[in-house]
């Protein structure tokens, strides 16, 4: 038996010929700073070549997938990544729909379900019994009828059909199954005292402007009226306004003109509506949907009137199973679903509870379980799968893999305990002992240092980002790693135990304080809080406690002037607040086209250098022709992304590089134009880091590379796609783009787990950075699970104990010493350590 996995000379991204062993069936942790191979070396390498074996043994021409840059890999396993990427973004996805268990809820609830007769009042019990099989076609759903014991009406048989909020015969009918009602707030769409072409309606950029004006000229033309873009459109008369807010083809427009067609084209004045175009992008998309307009803000959302967010109708909400509704179930924490199917052994009647003994016994307790043992049992079946954070999603789905019951594989896994309380990483370490247990690798790539402490293997890779990194610096346990000379993490641990040694002064901030009052909202419990401005603020507690309610659904409001947000009592001592920074761990962007140096704006600026240079001028080279995403100057074979997605048919599609221009993005004459010897497809190949040394002349570009360095971001290369940061990459990403516009106002940050992703010596350059912004003047309050940080802070703001229901109370407020000495509190007590 082959008990290690040997990689020998990988030299992939910015691997440096790294040879090494990984010990197979144990838990063996991959760190390092960020940047420095780690994902390079478990997922661009180990899992490229398993993925890619495994193709090859099925027979199938894997041409697509190339092979890494590795010598050789001896002893592969099959391997299984997952991965911090939420995939679905489906509103309709909840934890319940993905995990299934809401299925087997709706098995239960059609075959066991008792409801009112709508005659009498008595009570029906279910129909007669059809096999409790749940297949992928579902049951057949025929009309069928019971009767009343009593007074013989006949009611409609139940079927799974009728409590599912995704088909029309359970879905409430006023929010087709959605649970929220959306109203457009038009003041946010149109500025009446403002013209067309003065801003008067402000989520159009100036391009629109100029493209609807023509439009609307030419419809003016058509329907022989004179339409003025320069007019107020306060002024406008009800012709004019019906044209521009629901276009030529809706019916406000349309009785104006009753024997008129509308035009055919749009050069001859074919208008949808400004409106009309909105609720049309909101439709297909849904509110948080990615495209020329921000459509979120201009939408009031509010729970439908009448099925109260249930999703169901009349009928389904009306059925009982051991004394509770459906929609009532998906309310609760999973950990009350747990108990609720354990008591349904005694409240089903026998023949119900024959159909529906696996289902009652193994299949919804086995799942329930799973997800209780990774942490996640304050998450509800009706939580959107959208709202879950990276960490989230990925133990949601550790907690599937466990249940697989699969031995002998490799799991590779990055960094799972992002997001988690220090408490609950205890638990996430059992659950990834027990996948080793199972006689399985785990391979997890890590920052944690008590995961570190855990494992049975440590494997350190450094010591810098980018090309300064790439190779193994120590490996072993933690004590090997502090006697490694050029360990990083090594370091870091020699230097933790100076650290408790020293005391830093806590900043009293300016006196003055941000106040929410009675939140409410969600599972808080009528708190008040107070935020000191002018400190650092780490807003603490375990996950699912309140945390992010209290500061993003509520604070946060703040920021848009409303005082009164849904679930508090109000908000005061806003007006000390100049500026509001929020900036959470949703996605950066979903464009496949957008990368790091179109999100900070420096491609603007690097093709402008580039379209300025004499050889440029001498081609008669545009900035357009330097850009990749628009025809002129790009490969059109691969429309200027540098790759080709491959269809893999059951697998997951893959990227390879374009075989017309090899990945370099641009044509011939483009890239002969250089700047210190790069073509503009070099530059967007080089890291952050490597580009400083490049730009030193350009003052402005210095400048925004300089804040990424400082946010820790270095690693990244210019040219790589948004879509692949993690939540806390995409965050600082986020963060250093707010910071380059400079301001003189008091400024307020609201940060979401800046930590995430980062190893601990990159922590404490981001603490520099965030104690710079307060010593400059202004206020930083984050949500943190990292006690690097939290020790760190000014102010700490703790809730508990626990997470959903059982949180949402303030367990402590003070300083870092203050919390410390709190014993009610698991934050206090981690902290004491820490301290």
């Amino acid at each position: 038996m082959n008990d290690w996995i040997e990689i020998k000379d990988a030299h992939e991204n910015n691997l440096k010929h790294v040879s090494l062993r990984i010990p197979k069936y144990r838990l063996v942790v991959l760190t390092g700073p960020s940047g420095s191979g780690k994902s390079t070396l478990a997922m661009d390498t180990l899992q490229r070549e398993c993925q890619r074996q495994y193709m090859e043994s099925m027979g199938m021409v894997s041409d697509s997938i190339n092979k890494p840059k590795v010598g050789a890999i001896i002893g592969l396993s099959p391997s299984i990544s997952v991965g911090q990427h939420v995939t679905n973004r489906n509103p309709r996805s909840t934890v319940g729909t993905v995990t299934d268990i809401y299925t087997y809820l709706r098995a239960i609830f059609s075959r066991a379900g008792h409801r009112a007769c709508p005659s009498c009042g008595e009570s029906i019990p279910p129909g007669p019994a059809t096999t409790a099989h749940i297949g992928a076609a579902e049951e057949d759903d025929r009309q069928e009828w019971v009767n009343c014991p009593k007074c013989h009406t006949a009611v409609e048989r139940l079927t799974m059909s009728h409590f599912s909020f995704n088909q029309p015969q359970g879905a409430c009918a006023s929010c087709s199954g959605l649970g929220m009602v959306s109203t457009l707030r038009m003041e946010a769409v149109f500025d009446q005292e403002k013209s067309l072409r003065g801003g008067g309606v402000p989520s159009l950029f100036e391009m629109m402007i100029d493209y609807y004006t023509v439009i609307l000229k030419a419809a003016g033309e058509y329907y022989g009226f004179h339409f003025d873009p320069d007019l107020p459109l306060k002024d406008y008369n009800e012709v004019q306004r019906d044209l521009l807010y629901y276009g030529v083809e809706s019916e406000q427009f349309m009785r104006h003109y009753p024997d008129t067609k509308p035009p055919k084209k749009v050069n001859s004045g074919k208008f949808e509506g400004i409106l009309t175009g909105i609720w049309r992008r909101f439709k297909e998309k849904g509110p948080d949907a990615e495209g020329s307009m921000n459509t979120a803000s201009l939408f009031h959302q509010q729970l439908c009137p009448d099925c109260h967010g249930a999703k169901l109708n009349e009928l389904a909400r009306s059925v009982k199973v051991g004394g509770a509704a459906i929609h009532e179930i998906s309310d609760w924490p999973l950990g009350h679903v747990y108990d609720w199917v354990g008591r349904l052994h005694n409240e089903l009647s026998p023949d119900s509870l024959e159909m529906l003994e696996t289902i009652v016994s193994d299949e919804i307790p086995s799942r329930l379980k799973r997800i209780l043992d990774v942490g996640l049992g304050y998450l509800s079946l009706n939580r959107q799968s959208i709202t879950l954070s990276g960490g989230e999603a990925q133990r949601l789905r550790l907690a599937s893999l466990l249940g697989s019951g699969l031995t002998g594989v490799l799991y590779i896994l990055d960094e799972p305990t992002a997001g988690l309380h220090p408490r609950d990483t205890d638990g996430l370490i059992q659950v990834l002992k027990q996948l080793r247990d199972l006689g399985n690798t785990v391979l997890v790539i890590e920052h944690d240092v008590e995961m570190m402490r855990a494992a049975d293997h440590v494997i350190d890779m450094g010591p810098g980002a980018g090309s300064t990194g790439g190779r193994v610096v120590g490996e072993g346990s933690l004590d090997d790693l502090m006697a490694a000379e050029e360990s990083v993490t090594g370091a870091y641990l020699r230097d933790e135990a100076h650290y408790k040694l020293t005391r830093k002064s806590r900043r009293p901030g300016n006196g003055r304080k941000l106040t929410v009052r009675n939140a409410h909202a969600r599972n808080l419990k009528n708190v008040t809080v107070s935020f000191p401005l002018g400190c650092l603020v780490a807003v603490t507690g375990v996950s699912g406690s309140g945390k992010s309610t209290l500061l993003f659904d509520l604070l946060a409001e703040g920021a848009n002037d409303n005082l009164q947000p849904e679930g508090c009592g109000g908000i005061e001592g806003t007006e000390e607040v100049g500026n509001w920074i929020t900036v959470d761990q949703s996605p950066v962007g979903r464009m496949q086209r957008s990368n790091v140096a179109t999100y900070t704006d420096m491609f603007t600026a690097m093709r402008n250098l580039y379209a300025g240079l004499p050889e440029a001028k001498k081609l008669k080279l545009t900035p357009k022709h330097f850009s990749f995403n628009t025809p002129g100057g790009r490969c059109e074979n691969c429309q200027g992304l540098g790759v080709i997605t491959v269809d893999m048919h059951f697998l997951p599609d893959i990227e390879v590089r374009c075989p017309a221009c090899k990945g370099r993005r641009f044509q011939e004459e483009v890239l002969r134009v250089t700047y210190e010897g790069y073509s503009i497809s070099d530059l967007l190949d080089l890291t952050v880091q490597e580009s400083l040394a490049v730009f030193e002349g350009a003052a402005k570009m210095a400048d925004t590379i300089g804040l990424l360095c400082e946010v820790g971001l270095g690693y990244l290369h210019w040219g790589q796609s948004v879509r692949t940061l993690s939540g806390g990459e995409g965050q600082r990403l986020r963060l250093a783009k707010e910071l380059g516009k400079r301001t003189k106002k008091h400024t307020l940050y609201l940060l979401d787990e800046p930590t995430t992703g980062l190893h601990p010596a990159d922590v404490r350059q981001l603490t520099v950075l965030l104690d710079k912004l307060v010593d400059a003047g202004n206020t930083v309050i984050v949500v943190e699970h990292n006690m690097e940080l939290i020790r760190e802070s000014d102010w700490i703001v703790d809730i508990g104990p626990e997470g959903g229901e059982l949180g949402g109370t303030v367990m402590a407020e003070g300083t870092p010493e203050q919390v410390a000495q709190v014993r009610q509190s698991f934050t206090g007590r981690y902290l004491r350590e820490a301290l």
